[in-house]
């Protein structure tokens, strides 16, 4: 038996765990949550990291104060955004990855390497806020910095000391090679990004070191850190109780990454054209996936009506969604225009009087596309993914915060026509502490074993499809 801290800030949110192994298996409690919100000033949208840091310390002490002989910490993050640093000091806080500032550069990107050049090298799909582009619309910047670290390294680094980078986080950057999942020097050359910024890679489940001296007097005494699968995505995969020869997964938060689980990457053609990426995962298995904007359409809602989710306002809207019959909007949740914060609802009215579309009109009309939005997209990934592997998907799980939603469930059921098994939602929490406590010993054997333990442990939800819907 034994017990270690996950923290595992997402891009709303933020959190630390306790995850504790008995009996060999899992079980979880919620130390403390925190609320994750971009700064957004006259020249752009920022993270406020030192924020975060300060919710990251005090929910460990709290921790310890629950279990003073916590075995080890990790952290997890959101992929993609980064801090840049020299002589170990941080050099302004970290662009949010939907600030601005990248779309003037990708054209001047594209026009040194070209789109298929970049898929041959990093397999990832084209997103515009990918750390690639980000890192050239900052070149000046590079000139006075000596390191990158994203944000979970950024964090760890603060704890530790170790400037290092995790390799799951690290193959979302798009300067991480696919075929060999080492830096891509040749490509930095080229964009004229100094590869002395990018750390020393490590794999998931490797001790970092000790808290540093001045945090381990606040927590009670040192505190080994650990790498796990940082990016949270990948932790949420590795804890998923599925069968990766015939599931495909929906990790539903802010985004909605949507995949099957491969042994390596899949470069053709065919995977670039549908948009898809090669994520690493746990143990070198791959994620063969497809972002799709997520819940961030609904929660981006819910704070333009400024509804009361404690006063039970936003749980009345949905089951008024719920309820309607007649047909609305389905949309596509990925057009451009819903990247930045804002009214999104104003923004979905819009492309659907553009579109020749029922144009929602009450506020339930609106969750209700969004969900149905939501869902359709979700089960065209499911189709494309199984499609582009030559996979029989024959269930999909759902994990994170949209396997709550009974009704994207079952939507998503019915326009995919299999079965959606929901659960566990702290699945990111979950792959971190598994992985924490293989490192330590506790758990033993490769991801599907640390997948047993999780279905010996937590409760999942079947949705089985009902009312078919057609695309």
């Amino acid at each position: 038996m034994g017990t270690v801290a996950a923290v595992d800030l997402g891009a709303t949110s933020g959190r630390v765990m306790l995850g504790t192994i008995d009996g060999g298996r899992v079980r979880t409690k919620l130390v403390t949550r925190f609320e994750n919100r971009p700064l957004s000033t006259a020249d752009g949208l920022y993270w406020d990291v030192h924020g975060l840091f300060a919710e990251v310390i005090a929910g460990l002490a709290a921790a310890r104060r629950m279990v003073p002989d916590l075995s080890s910490v990790a952290v997890d993050s959101w992929a993609i955004d980064y801090g840049l640093l020299r002589d170990g000091q941080l050099i302004g806080n970290p662009h949010h990855y939907r600030d601005e500032r990248v779309n003037a550069v990708i054209e001047s990107v594209h026009a040194v390497v070209g789109p298929a050049e970049l898929f041959r090298r990093n397999g990832l799909q084209h997103l515009p806020f990918m750390t690639l582009y980000q890192l050239y619309a900052d070149r000046r910047l590079l000139e006075h910095a000596d390191t990158m670290l994203l944000i979970p390294d950024l964090i760890g680094y603060w704890l530790t000391g170790v400037p290092v980078a995790e390799r799951t986080n690290a193959s979302t950057t798009g300067l991480l090679r696919a075929d060999t999942a080492n830096w891509d020097v040749e490509l930095c050359e080229k964009l004229d990004i100094p590869s002395i910024l990018l750390p020393q890679l490590i794999e998931p489940g490797v001790a970092i070191g000790p808290t540093l001296p001045h945090l381990s007097e606040v927590l009670g005494g040192p505190l080994p850190v650990v790498s796990v699968a940082s990016h949270d995505t990948a932790s949420a995969v590795a804890a998923i109780p599925m069968d990766s020869a015939t599931a495909a997964y929906v990790s539903c938060g802010t985004w909605g990454l949507v995949g099957v689980e491969t042994e390596r990457p899949v470069l053709t053609e065919n995977v670039r054209l549908a948009n898809f990426t090669n994520e690493t995962g746990i143990d070198g298995r791959n994620r063969l996936l497809h972002n799709v904007m997520g819940l961030w359409l609904f929660n981006e809602s819910i704070r333009t009506w400024n509804l009361d989710n404690a006063g039970g306002a936003t749980a009345r809207v949905v089951d008024e969604a719920a309820a309607i019959e007649r047909p609305v909007a389905v949309f596509d949740p990925n057009d451009p225009r819903f990247l930045s914060p804002g009214d999104i609802p104003s923004r979905i009215r819009e492309l659907c009087r553009e579109r020749g579309f029922v144009v929602p009109g009450s506020r339930a009309e609106v969750v209700r596309s969004i969900f149905e939005s939501l869902a359709a997209a979700f089960a065209d990934a499911v189709r494309a993914a199984a499609s582009l592997t030559g996979k029989v998907v024959t269930s999909v799980h759902v994990v994170g915060g949209g396997a709550l939603s009974q009704l994207l469930c079952q939507l998503i059921a019915d326009y995919s026509g299999v079965s959606v098994i929901a659960g566990p939602v702290e699945a990111t929490a979950l792959g971190n502490v598994l992985v924490q406590a293989r490192a330590s010993g506790m758990l033993s054997g490769d991801v599907d074993a640390l997948r047993a333990v999780v279905a010996d442990s937590v409760s999942v939800t079947t949705y089985r499809p009902s009312s078919p819907r057609a695309r």
